[in-house]
């Protein structure tokens, strides 16, 4: 299992939702780059960024921060957040990020799902945040008509090669994570998943690796210090 150490961007500095609540929002640092650096040294090969006001107004604000921080370090890089046109992918793409997250886009516009996959293939993966059982879009503040296996399945129809599935009620809360959900989902899926939301402890590392699942984002775990990211990625292996 690989491990996606997390920077969500608010205002070019590095935050923290609590739920998915943009009233709840600790900021840790100015530089995110830094953070980058930081996940580099402890072993880390990926990252996981997320325009947390892109995901709210469907823009790129943090653009040029995204930038900096994949010309700074050698980390395989994926974004989400507000990406809803293939000219937004364009230019994600075009920066050097290796692969970008749809979310509402994917629940919304299936021609440009579509699209994307033929353009870009497996740089492009989807984002399914649950929220009560059923998929949740712009910025986790509505509920789609989507339960989240019926649009998992829909996804892998689509020929979408990677799910990043986050179980928002656990997200930042430090509570640990739905392991039956990414139980589930690796049994009756055949597409790489992504745990996201909750990965508050080694003990949850533990688990998310015995699942066989492609990977395990760590977000504020690693912010708190709550999880060692060199030990999480020893684990994960």
């Amino acid at each position: 299992m690989n491990v996606f150490p997390a920077i969500d961007l608010y205002d070019g500095k590095a935050v923290r939702l609590l739920k998915g609540d943009y009233n709840q929002m600790t900021v840790y640092s100015d530089n995110p780059a830094e953070f980058a650096k930081d996940f580099e040294k402890q072993g880390a090969k990926y990252i996981h960024l997320v325009d947390l006001e892109g995901a709210k107004y469907g823009t790129t604000p943090n653009i040029d921060v995204v930038k900096r921080i994949v010309d700074n370090c050698s980390l395989f890089s994926e974004i989400g957040g507000g990406i809803r046109d293939i000219e937004t992918i364009d230019k994600y793409i075009s920066i050097g990020v290796d692969r970008v997250i749809l979310g509402t886009a994917a629940v919304k516009d299936e021609e440009l799902l579509k699209l994307a996959i033929e353009k870009y293939g497996d740089k492009i993966a989807v984002g399914v945040d649950v929220k009560d059982g059923f998929v949740a879009i712009k910025g986790w503040v509505e509920k789609s008509e989507y339960s989240c296996f019926e649009f998992c399945e829909k996804m892998q129809k689509l020929g979408v090669k990677t799910l990043i599935c986050t179980d928002i009620s656990k997200d930042g809360a430090m509570m640990g994570t739905n392991h039956e959900l990414y139980k589930e989902l690796s049994e009756k899926f055949d597409m790489q998943i992504t745990a996201s939301g909750g990965v508050s402890s080694i003990d949850d590392v533990k688990k998310l690796a015995k699942l066989n699942i492609y990977g395990a984002i760590i977000g504020k775990a690693y912010y708190t210090k709550a999880i060692d990211l060199k030990e999480a990625i020893e684990v994960a292996k």
